[in-house]
Order: structure tokens, then C-alpha cells, then sequence
């Protein structure tokens, strides 16, 4: 984190007000749209006490980009806890539920993910998309590991292209429903939450019982 102390001694609910609104600047504007000006103003605070927190603008989007990571990783973990005895396939299903939960509960912190990909003017944007990938498929190949060991897969299994794979689908199966241009026009933008629980359940089906059919081709 790279918030100061001064930060921290704020009262929580002041702490979240210009967590949220920086969130909600650079996830709108991008990193160098973004205006410390258009917060103070919003938060009715001293510009200098933003400097104050974090130092200068790139330490305020770091800190907002490490909490907004931290949350995603706790929804996660809860996953990744609560499924511990169950199969592969429902650990993924959950996994993927909890994702769209997460984009329906927190949209800013996942349009901010979005504008990172896209935004170069990003400082350091290479390596927190490199770390994003590596948790993700750290993650899911963790999974995938726990089910090999128990044989719920099979014993050659290549774990990362395993996980590669399950990461690239539901990367973009998130990203569909929060932008039209990603669906393919089937239908996938705009989902509700249920909608979207029942599309994640058939592709984990089909990852499942793969595509191909049996040895006559049916």
C-alpha cells in the first residue's frame, strides 16, 4: 500500500469516500484524465491533502488499484474456503459465480480493471497485468492441482494449459457482460446476475464433458 499514515488515521468512512471517488475518476477518465482537482471537489477536502495521503497521484492509484485487488483476491479465497470438499466443476462454477457477483456488487472496481487494460498512460500497467494473470492462473491451477491429486482429472493433465484456458474463458465471459462490443452479439451483455449464473454453469458443463463427440462422430 502506499498510502501514508496520515490516511490512516482518517476516520473509516472518510478513508472509503475518497477511496470510492478516486475509483470512480480513474475507472471513468483513465490514469491521466483523471483529475485530482474533480475529487477535492467531490470530497470537499484541501487539494493538499491528497498529496498529504499518497504523496502524488500515481500513489493514490496504486493504493486504489492494491485495495481494489484485495478485494477481488477475498472473494476468491472465500471460493476457494468454503468449495474445499467439493468437485473441480463446482469449485468453477463458484469461482465463476463469484465473479459475476463481484461485477454486479463492485462495478467501478471493474470498470477501473477494464480501463487498465486498455490505458496506457498507466504507470507501471506491464506489471499489474502481469501480476493480475499470475494470480488468476496461480489460483485456478491450484484448483485444478487439488482435483488431479483427488482423480477427478485426468492423470496427464497439463495443469497450466488447463488453467490457461479456464482463465482466458472466464476472463472474457466477465468482460462480455460488461461490454457489448466483447459478447459476439450473443446476447450476453447486460445479463442480470441470474441470467449470468445459469450461462457460467453450462460452460463449466461443457468444459466438462468437452465438444467432441464419440468414436462415430456423433
Amino acid at each position: 500500500m502506499t498510502a501514508k499514515q496520515t490516511f490512516f488515521n482518517l476516520p473509516e468512512d472518510k478513508r472509503n469516500r475518497i477511496t470510492a471517488v478516486a475509483t470512480r475518476e480513474f475507472a471513468e477518465r483513465g490514469y491521466e484524465g483523471a483529475s485530482i482537482n474533480r475529487m477535492i471537489e467531490r470530497l470537499q477536502i484541501a487539494k493538499g491533502s491528497i498529496f498529504q495521503y499518497f504523496g502524488d497521484k500515481s500513489g493514490l492509484f496504486t493504493y486504489v488499484f492494491d485495495l481494489s485487488m484485495s478485494r477481488v483476491k477475498n472473494y476468491l479465497r472465500d471460493v476457494r474456503d468454503s468449495t474445499a470438499t467439493e468437485d473441480i466443476f463446482v469449485r468453477l462454477t463458484q469461482t465463476l459465480s463469484a465473479g459475476i457477483a463481484f461485477v454486479n456488487d463492485h462495478p467501478r472496481i471493474y470498470a477501473l480493471y477494464l480501463r487498465i487494460q486498455s490505458d496506457r498512460t498507466i504507470p507501471f500497467r506491464d506489471d499489474i497485468l502481469l501480476s493480475l494473470r499470475r494470480y488468476s492462473h496461480s489460483y485456478l491451477h491450484s484448483l485444478l492441482k487439488d482435483a488431479r491429486d483427488r482423480g477427478e482429472l485426468r492423470a496427464d493433465l497439463d495443469l497450466d494449459q488447463a488453467a490457461f484456458l479456464l482463465d482466458a474463458m472466464m476472463d472474457r465471459f466477465l468482460q462480455s457482460l460488461s461490454m457489448e462490443h466483447f459478447d459476439a452479439g450473443i446476447g450476453l451483455y447486460g445479463l442480470d446476475r441470474h441470467q449470468a449464473a445459469d450461462w457460467a454453469r453450462q460452460l463449466v458443463t461443457m468444459v466438462k464433458n468437452g465438444m467432441a463427440g464419440d468414436e462415430k462422430g456423433t
